[in-house]
C-alpha cells in the first residue's frame, strides 16, 4: 500500500512512524509511506498556505491553491483522498478495514480553522475525524489512521489471526486474557482456559466479550 500525507508539520511524523509495526512494514516494502510539506506547494516568498475567511470570523483557513497543486502532483486515478477534520465521519475499525482495501491513499492534514470549502467539494473522496474533540492539527489523526490501517495489511502482523481477534474486529470489545502464572497472589485463571477444550474456550471467550461490551460500550450493541 502507498500512503502519502500532506501536512504543515512533517517533523511530527518522524518518531511514531519509524518504530514498531509501521517501521517493519516500511522496511519490508508492504507500506510505502511518504510525508509532504504543504508549504512546498506555495510559491510566494513567504510560502503562504492560509488566509482570512471571506465574511469575517476568527482564525485562518487553508488556501485552495497549494492543496490543489499538491493533490495534482501526488495522486493518480486510483488515489483515495481523505481530509482529516472534526467535520468528518468518526473513524473506527470498520473504516480502517475499508481503507486497508485501498492501494493508494492521500491524507490531508487540516490546521487553523480548516479548509477552504472548495477543497472539500472538489478534491475529497472522504473526510474523517478520530473523535469529538479538537486537536491543534491533523497530524496526530493521520498517524492514528496510518497505524490502524497498516496493521490490517496482509503480512504486516506476525500472526494474521491477531487482527481478527482484537477489540472491534467483530463489533465487540476483546474478551479478557491471561498468561502465566495460572495462580498469581490468589488470583486464578478461569478453569476453562486451562481445560484444553477449544470449543468451550471459544464459547466462554465469546460470552465474556459480550459481557464486557455490554458493560463498557453498550453503544456497540
Amino acid at each position: 500500500m502507498k500512503i502519502d500525507v500532506l501536512t504543515l508539520f512533517p517533523a511530527m511524523f518522524a518518531g511514531p512512524l519509524d518504530e514498531s509495526i509501521i517501521k517493519r512494514a516500511r522496511e519490508s516494502g508492504l507500506l510505502d509511506l511518504r510525508v509532504h510539506n504543504l508549504r512546498d506547494y506555495a510559491h510566494d516568498r513567504h510560502r503562504t498556505v492560509d488566509d482570512r475567511p471571506f465574511g469575517g470570523g476568527p482564525g485562518m483557513l487553508l488556501k485552495p491553491e497549494p492543496i490543489f497543486e499538491a493533490v495534482e502532483n501526488l495522486t493518480s486515478e486510483i488515489t483515495r483522498i481523505i481530509l482529516l477534520s472534526p467535520s468528518g465521519r468518526t473513524f473506527n475499525q470498520a473504516i480502517a478495514g475499508e481503507l486497508a482495501e485501498s492501494k493508494d491513499l492521500l491524507l490531508i492534514s487540516g490546521h487553523y480553522e480548516g479548509f477552504d470549502e472548495r477543497v472539500r467539494e472538489q478534491l475529497a473522496d472522504d473526510e474523517l475525524s478520530i473523535g469529538d474533540y479538537v486537536l491543534t492539527n491533523g497530524a496526530l489523526p493521520a498517524m492514528v489512521i496510518i497505524d490502524a490501517v497498516t496493521r490490517l495489511l496482509p503480512g504486516v502482523l506476525g500472526d494474521e489471526e491477531s487482527a481478527h481477534e482484537e477489540s472491534f474486529s467483530h463489533g465487540l470489545l476483546e474478551y479478557p486474557q491471561y498468561t502465566r502464572p495460572a495462580d498469581f497472589r490468589g488470583m486464578k485463571v478461569p478453569d476453562v482456559l486451562l481445560s484444553g477444550d477449544h470449543a468451550e474456550i471459544a464459547r466462554g471467550r465469546g460470552e465474556q466479550a459480550l459481557v464486557r461490551t455490554s458493560e463498557r460500550r453498550p453503544d456497540l450493541l
